[in-house]
């Protein structure tokens, strides 16, 4: 049944785009997602390459004046949504609305910081020891501190003098916020700049920053969720980026935020994160799995240790806490080393659990300590103190909620409840104990479906793992799922090729037979080939070896940045790029540029992976059948996905490991691919490629 509503502002919305087409996927897709508004029921659907979902459930929300939460797996759509789609939809679509970019703390300058560095006040390490240096003595790390400070005051219009509350009436208005138009004019301060938008005024986002800070000086002026106090307890509060992006987000209709930020909010509700919505898009969907559980537990380093004592050093009377919390460090890294790559049992490695006791004991002095001295300054600074004046205070706020959220998760792991598991991955020199639930749907259902006030969730993909619904703890009966398709003929377009002559890729013999038969598809392609590897050292051998085979250029992931590499791969129209899982999702190289797409191999998770072997467990004999395989089948999915993106692309997908024309499970994968014709003769690669070029000609 067809919406007017929604028909009538897609056809305005689509229609003012640059060489409209009509996608009958696309107003499928919008109708589904203005009926689950309506009805206030959830939806599951499938939106293949070039269905145009974005608009798909932007319209809807908007024409039907849903608040909406737009969650997006990766920053390139994020980015798209923010500097083209939402800007042109305010537009063209005819109704009013404001739209904001919100991210976590930690991605905004932090003004208290920034203050208390001006003014002299933070005792870290700016040169390359461990103490203050004079200005002139200032190693790269201060050097970088620095241009990040007067970064900060230039964004406030301070012109570097920051400490002292000046600048705080710029910051309203921020950017990536503002009224859409009704008559087609830009409102607001939305968008990029040489678009009709008036350019982002303040925001002290790290992605504003025209050079990259390293992570080391990023850190020196930044503040996560686990340190800050809150606008009411900083005397920077009323000035502060993060609060100001807050405060844009819950004015505006639509918010943009990364999966990461969105599943954090459920993990610590009472922070308040996100503003109300009514709706929640998760675009991407296919990654939420994965990035709920990462947000949904949490990780214990020697890192946070030594952060915490960094910043206690000053605030207590007695070094030999601090002493003490940096041994408390070398302490569970020493603990930890021996169960790298591996889960910790029930009841925990004795090691282990003395480790984690010695650090509980340290971090509970130190806080002790610190609020015994606040208490003798006078207490907790409030906003209305002075920036420059404040720092101690605010600085032993951070200290302190950072070593209350260090000891809550210590008390968690030493009390580890069955639904999660703990594990130790990471450098030999910095191990990481991770911990996670084992079923992220039961915490789903828990924090976000069974909530009084849960918004509608849209979930979207070009491939939906099956199941995903019921793994994502969504009550049964209260979704639906759709599959819309795509708008291109993929029979036409694509070819499917599967070498089953190859060895198995656990035989010895593979790696020499599979680097033949790329040679040789490259060859018939000559060049144009996007080569994908499961590993790091399975990309290196086969560039190694097709360099010396084949006259086009090669390029590796590790030669340049990310869009930087793709930039140069599409602009040589016959040069190959190797690259691993980064490159598996996000690359649109449409075009002559790219006509071969090669997999190395199935794609399967590792088998040792601690979490995974974990729900392995607990599903049993079917494990393979409901992790592995799906798994396997998204990503191979996503791979395949790079060929053709748009309705002129041609070309091949050759998938180099015979399991896919071969093994039992096999229709569970290609099924999983868009529909191709399929072949396991190379001859007729060779002759489809053959004739792309003559057609190009």
């Amino acid at each position: 049944m067809t919406d007017p509503l929604v028909d009538s502002a897609l056809a305005r919305a689509a229609g003012a785009l640059p060489a409209h087409e009509d996608r009958p996927e696309q107003r499928e897709m919008a109708e589904a997602v203005g009926a689950a508004i309506r009805s206030q029921r959830h939806l599951v659907v499938q939106a293949g390459t070039g269905t145009g979902k974005s608009l798909a459930y932007l319209v809807p929300a908007l024409a039907l004046g849903a608040r909406v939460v737009v969650s997006t797996a990766t920053k390139a759509l994020q980015d798209q949504l923010a500097h083209r789609d939402l800007p042109q939809l305010s537009r063209s679509l005819g109704v009013r609305f404001e739209f904001a970019v919100l991210k976590g703390r930690s991605n905004y300058i932090c003004l208290q910081r920034v203050n208390e560095i001006a003014g002299g006040g933070q005792q870290m390490a700016l040169g390359e020891g461990d103490g203050p240096e004079p200005p002139q003595a200032l190693g790269r790390l201060g050097r970088e501190v620095r241009r990040l400070v007067e970064w900060a005051g230039a964004e406030l219009g301070g012109g570097g003098a920051i400490a002292g509350g000046s600048g705080g009436g710029a910051i309203a208005g921020g950017s990536l916020a503002g009224p859409g138009a009704v008559d087609g004019t830009p409102g607001g301060r939305a968008g990029p700049r040489g678009r009709g938008w008036d350019p982002p005024i303040v925001s002290g986002d790290r992605a504003e920053l025209s050079f990259e800070p390293s992570e080391a000086a990023w850190a020196q002026v930044s503040t996560g969720w686990r340190e800050c106090p809150g606008a009411a307890q900083c005397p920077s509060g009323e000035q502060c980026f993060a609060e100001a992006a807050r405060r844009r987000a819950a004015e505006a209709d639509v918010v943009v935020v990364n999966t990461h930020l969105y599943a954090t909010s459920l993990a610590i509700q009472e922070a308040e994160l996100l503003p109300d919505h009514d709706l929640v898009v998760f675009d991407e969907a296919h990654e939420l799995e994965d990035i709920a559980s990462a947000a949904l537990g949490f990780d214990l380093n020697q890192a946070r240790l030594v952060a915490l004592a960094r910043l206690a050093r000053p605030l207590v009377a007695q070094s030999s806490v601090v002493v003490a919390l940096e041994d408390g460090a070398a302490v569970l890294g020493g603990a930890l080393r021996p169960h790298r790559d591996q889960a910790l049992p029930r009841p925990l490695p004795e090691e282990v659990s003395d480790a984690l006791v010695v650090v509980r004991e340290r971090v509970n002095r130190a806080l002790e300590e610190m609020r015994k001295a606040g208490r003798g300054s006078g207490g907790a600074p409030g906003a209305e103190a002075g920036a420059a004046d404040a720092g101690p205070q605010a600085r032993r706020s951070r200290a302190q909620k950072a070593a209350a959220h260090l000891l809550e998760d210590v008390n968690e792991i030493l009390e580890l409840p069955a639904s999660q598991i703990a594990w130790v991955e990471g450098p030999d020199q910095g191990p990481v104990l991770r911990v996670a639930p084992i079923d992220v749907g039961e915490v789903l259902l828990e924090r976000l479906w069974k909530r009084e006030d849960a918004p509608t969730a849209v979930m979207t993909s070009a491939t939906i793992p099956p199941r995903l619904g019921q793994r994502l703890g969504l009550p049964s009966g209260s979704y639906d799922e759709l599959n819309v398709g795509s708008p291109f003929c993929y029979p036409d377009q694509a070819l499917l090729y599967c070498p089953v002559h190859l060895p198995d890729p656990r035989d010895g013999r593979f790696e020499a037979a599979m680097h033949e038969e790329l040679v040789a598809l490259i060859e018939a392609a000559q060049g144009r080939a996007l080569a994908l590897f499961t590993s790091w050292r399975a990309m290196q051998a086969a560039a190694e070896v097709v360099r010396g085979r084949v006259p086009w250029t090669v390029f590796t992931q590790s030669d340049l940045p990310k869009p930087k590499l793709v930039a140069e791969f599409s602009a040589d129209e016959h040069s190959c790029l190797f690259a691993t899982m980064g490159f598996w999702q996000g690359v649109d190289v449409p075009g002559p540029s790219l006509s071969l797409v090669t997999i190395d191999r199935l794609p399967f998770p590792r088998p040792d992976d601690p979490l995974l072997r974990a729900r392995r467990a607990a599903l049993g004999p079917r494990a393979f059948e409901l992790i592995d395989i799906p798994r396997a089948a998204t990503l191979l999915a996503q791979g395949a996905g790079r060929l053709v993106r748009s309705k002129h692309d041609r070309g091949v997908v050759a998938v180099l490991d015979r399991r896919l024309g071969k093994a039992r499970y096999r229709w569970e994968l290609v099924n999983a691919l868009p529909p191709m014709r399929r072949t396991r003769s190379r001859a007729e690669v060779e002759a489809f490629l053959a004739d792309l070029r003559a057609k190009a000609l």
